[in-house]
C-alpha cells in the first residue's frame, strides 16, 4: 500500500464517512493536535523505566488514537446504513476517565501537597511531560471550539481535560522520582 494518495494535494482531506473538508477545518485541527499529543506522550514514555507508567502511557496512546478517530467521524456519520457502527473501536467512555482519576489519586498520595505554582523544568522528561500537557490543553481548546459548531461525543472533552490534569500530576511524580526540586513560580 502506498502512503501517498495525492488526494490532499489541493488542501482538502476526507473525514471518516467520506465528507471532504479543507485541511484547515477545526475538526482536522482537533484530531491533528491529538496526534501531536500522542507523539509527545510517546516521547515521554520512551524516557522512562517505570513499567507501570509505561503501560499507562501506552494505554493512553491507544485511547488517543480512538479519540482521534472519534473526532475524525462526524456524529451523523457514525452509523452505517444498516445501523452498525462505522467505528469498530472501543470509544472513550466513563471507564477511561475513571482510570485517569485513579492513577492521579495514586500518584498524589505519594506527593507533597502543592503550596505554589510550579514552573516546568528540572529534568528533560519532566519538561517533555509539561509540553505534552500544554499540547493536551490546546487539543482541548480546539475541541471546545469545534463543539460550538458541531456535535461531538461529550466524553472526548472530559477525557482531554482529565488527561491534561494527569500529565501535570505525572510531571510532579517524575520530578520526585528523578530527585529534582520543583521550581516554584516567584510572581
Amino acid at each position: 500500500m502506498k502512503i501517498y494518495t495525492k488526494t490532499g494535494d489541493q488542501g482538502k482531506t476526507s473525514l471518516y464517512g467520506g465528507t471532504r473538508v479543507k485541511k484547515s477545518n477545526l475538526r482536522i485541527d482537533a484530531y491533528g493536535t491529538v496526534d501531536e499529543l500522542n507523539s509527545y506522550i510517546g516521547l515521554v514514555k520512551d524516557q522512562l523505566e517505570d513499567k507501570i507508567v509505561i503501560e499507562d502511557l501506552l494505554r493512553i496512546q491507544n485511547k488517543l488514537f480512538a479519540l482521534g478517530a472519534m473526532l475524525a467521524t462526524p456524529l451523523d456519520k457514525e452509523k452505517l446504513k444498516d445501523g452498525s457502527d462505522r467505528l469498530k473501536i472501543e470509544k472513550i467512555e466513563e471507564t477511561e476517565i475513571q482510570f485517569l482519576e485513579s492513577r492521579m489519586d495514586t500518584m498524589n498520595e505519594r506527593l507533597a501537597p502543592m503550596t505554589h505554582f510550579i514552573l516546568p523544568g528540572g529534568h528533560t522528561v519532566v519538561s517533555f511531560c509539561h509540553i505534552a500537557r500544554c499540547v493536551c490543553r490546546r487539543a482541548e481548546r480546539i475541541t471546545v471550539e469545534l463543539a460550538d459548531t458541531e456535535e461531538i461525543n461529550a466524553y472526548v472533552l472530559i477525557y482531554l481535560n482529565r488527561l491534561s490534569d494527569y500529565l501535570f500530576v505525572l510531571a510532579r511524580k517524575l520530578t520526585k522520582d528523578y530527585k529534582v526540586t520543583e521550581i516554584p513560580w516567584k510572581g
